[in-house]
């Protein structure tokens, strides 16, 4: 039987929504093991003079606990 955890965790980019989605991932599993799945829970961006300068994601995160 497994067992698995769900934590919500936000990342940012300054060049696409994917790229904020793989930083946090790359980020997470530094500490994490067993990273299973990821719901997008939100996506945001900074606009600055009229232009995006940033894209943010708010993200669940399922790893199976050992």
């Amino acid at each position: 039987m497994s067992i698995a955890k769900t934590i919500e965790i936000s990342s940012e980019s300054t060049t696409s929504f994917e790229d904020a989605i793989n930083s946090g991932i790359a980020k997470a599993e530094e500490s994490l093991k067993n990273v299973k799945g990821a719901w997008i829970k939100e996506q945001k961006v900074a606009i600055e003079n009229g232009r995006i300068i940033e894209y943010r994601v708010i993200m669940k995160l399922t790893f199976v606990i050992d």
